[in-house]
């Protein structure tokens, strides 16, 4: 059993070094919704030093909100937003000896690409244009995968450790109550049966199909460390 296990970092939390020996992906926040130059370049210098793969994390321009906020903003903008994000951190991954492996979108941006067509594709072709061997994750049976797939972009169906699923395998808005697991010990459980049985409760109780290429734990979660610890335990001892 081979699993990638991604974590969102450089978002301004204490606990990036200690997560980075436990996963294997690490997706590092752009400056738009989180992060700055020399956190940038502090993440991304210790993760190629870790053997970690180095992927983008844009998200919208929206520091206040966290990046988890809807905004409306044209396919244009965010195309340059992509652009823009995408290209800073490549030039630190470049000057610290690595190569950008791929390409997560954050929050917000993430659930709009997730079931608007026309937001993944653009997304999708812009990094194709930059790299087309960066690779796009994206959630399970989503646009966002559809469109990397029309685009001829590699792409890894992403699943969650610790958000909540709607009925359709959409995540449930943080704004509903249960939306962000809160329970480690559940959050792996359920988790490795994703990985051993491609099922996976919807916050309904219904059992959806899931296809588990990469796993995302929040690094902003309270109990990240806890949690990066735990299921790298649990995947090793799975193999």
């Amino acid at each position: 059993m081979i699993v990638d296990l991604n974590c969102d970092l450089g978002e301004g939390m204490e606990h990036d070094e200690e997560i980075l020996p436990y996963i294997t992906s690490a997706n590092i926040a752009c400056g738009f919704h989180a992060g700055d130059a020399a956190t940038m370049r502090k993440t991304v210098e210790t993760a190629i030093r870790l053997g970690i793969k180095v992927g983008a994390h844009p998200g919208l321009p929206d520091k206040e909100g966290f990046g988890r906020m809807p905004m409306s903003v044209s396919l244009d903008e965010i195309k340059s937003f992509i652009i823009y994000q995408i290209g800073a951190l490549q030039a630190f991954v470049k000057i610290a000896g690595g190569r950008l492996n791929h390409v997560k979108l954050h929050g917000a941006l993430y659930n709009m690409a997730a079931i608007d067509y026309d937001i993944s594709k653009i997304v999708a072709d812009t990094i194709y244009q930059i790299d087309r061997d960066i690779i796009l994750i994206g959630l399970y049976n989503s646009q966002m995968t559809k469109a990397a797939r029309d685009v001829g972009l590699r792409y890894l169906n992403e699943v969650f450790a610790d958000r909540a699923y709607n009925n359709d395998g959409t995540l449930v808005s943080r704004s509903k109550k249960g939306a962000v697991l809160d329970s480690v010990d559940i959050c792996v459980a359920r988790t490795m049966r994703m990985i051993k049985e491609g099922k996976v409760t919807s916050i309904d109780g219904i059992d959806i199909d899931i296809h588990p290429e990469t796993i995302c734990l929040h690094g902003d979660g309270e109990y990240a460390l806890l949690l990066a610890k735990r299921l790298h335990q649990a995947i090793m001892k799975g193999c």
